[in-house]
């Protein structure tokens, strides 16, 4: 009879279950990140040829008119808004979401938030930029930053520091 042999490498299954797992997420995160616009090819941009000059070689051309963009109109119903209160004042989160709601805006929570806020602070994801200078404006908030992560990036994020005052 054969003496068995306990030689080899016996690998941890859930250190490999996750690291197969982890590149599976990496690989589908690539790809549905990846640029979709285009074939991925740069192509250059010509020159436009110069244009015939009139008879006078001193005329000064005429400056192109500015066309200012026009601001999109914010309808505040449709944009979702949370409320969150980062003070030891009770109740300044449901406050504050209810004078919101009398402008006009669609709030859909208010709660406590954990964490170190310097300031009352309007956060917006860039879409809803313009919404988030308005929301601002109307609670009487002055500083208005982009949203950072946990927030959503479909709505506006409002914390309350001690230094509001409703």
């Amino acid at each position: 009879m054969r003496a068995r042999d306990d030689r080899g490498v016996a690998f941890p299954s859930p250190l490999v279950i996750l690291s197969i797992i982890a590149v599976a997420m990496a690989g589908i995160a690539y790809v549905t990140t990846m640029d979709r616009g285009g074939d991925g090819k740069m192509e250059s941009v010509s020159q436009p040829a110069p244009s015939p000059t009139s008879s006078s070689p001193t005329a000064d051309p005429e400056p192109a008119p500015v066309v200012k963009k026009k601001p999109k109109k914010v309808v505040k119903g449709k944009v979702y808004v949370e409320v969150y209160n980062n003070s030891n004042i009770s109740g300044l989160a449901g406050s504050t979401a209810s004078k919101a709601q009398s402008f006009g805006w669609q709030v859909v929570a208010s709660d406590n938030w954990h964490g170190t806020i310097p300031a009352s602070t309007v956060y917006y994801p860039a879409r809803l930029k313009a919404a988030g200078k308005l929301l601002a404006k109307d609670l009487g908030i002055a500083r208005v930053i982009p949203a950072v992560d946990p927030m959503g990036g479909d709505r506006l994020t409002v914390i309350l520091t001690p230094d509001y005052i409703s």
